[in-house]
């Protein structure tokens, strides 16, 4: 199981919006800055990322809902379960 089309964009745009504001974090502690700057925008990482995983979970559940394509079976009830459960 693959995410899906619609989803890949968003998906992508998510994660490299998280690898910029890592790179922020990193720039951010070199430099010294205070730490509740550091933490602040380390906080915009983990939603971005979480944002980028809740995606590709709805995109993982439109599939399981949707028919099999044949080759791949779609997605089991635990196997969702265990994805949003991964984002915890």
């Amino acid at each position: 199981m693959q995410v899906d089309d619609d989803a890949v964009g968003a998906v992508l745009n998510r994660l490299r919006r998280a690898q910029g504001q890592l790179a922020g974090v990193i720039a951010m502690i070199e430099a010294g800055r205070d730490c509740k700057d550091v933490v602040t925008q380390l906080a915009a990482v983990s939603r971005a990322l979480d944002r980028a995983g809740f995606k590709i979970v709805a995109s993982g559940m439109r599939q399981c809902m949707a028919a099999a394509d044949g080759d791949t079976p779609p997605m089991t009830e635990a196997e969702l379960e265990k994805l949003f459960l991964a984002l915890a």
